[in-house]
């Protein structure tokens, strides 16, 4: 896959769970529910279609109480391996017909290597323009997402093996 700096933003990290939990966690609205917002924030709602083509909807709930709903389209989903998503599209591969909460849009490709006894975890976020990158990186992408996949792993720790 070809990063490009202007466009991309890039999470990488080495997590000590295997690629099935963080498939598990990533697939399964009742695990994704669990970690999917950084703390206090919540996810109260999610929806997963697990198809190309299928809805990937969540509902995230900030301090206030207030809920800021996302919608998109899975593109790709190769089990244990790649998932990736779109809120560009809603389901069906339907253009999305309201306008981003976050005021821009993007593609997320999240994949997943074994290594050794845990996973290799790359995000690319992908963006249509420099000014979108640079938005989504000032409200926090690296603390966000990063915090999310901390949350994620200790998660699915709790997990019966």
């Amino acid at each position: 896959m070809t990063i490009d700096p202007k466009l991309d933003l890039v999470l990488e990290r080495v997590v000590d769970v295997s690629p099935k939990l963080v498939w598990q966690a990533w697939t399964q609205p009742e695990h994704l529910k669990h970690w999917f917002t950084p703390a206090p924030w919540t996810t109260p709602e999610c929806e997963i279609d697990l198809r190309p083509g299928g809805v990937f909807r969540t509902v995230m709930r900030d301090p206030d109480g207030t809920e800021h709903p996302n919608v998109g389209c899975y593109l790709e989903v190769v089990p244990q391996q790649r998932l990736v998503w779109t809120d560009a599209l809603e389901a069906g591969f339907r253009p999305a017909r309201a306008a981003a909460h976050l005021g821009f849009r993007f593609t997320a490709i999240i994949t997943l290597e074994p290594h050794g006894t845990g996973t290799k975890y790359v995000a690319v976020v992908k963006h249509g323009d420099a000014a979108s990158r640079d938005a989504h990186a000032a409200m926090g992408f690296a603390d966000g997402w990063g915090t999310v996949l901390t949350q994620l792993v200790a998660y699915v720790k709790t997990l019966p093996a």
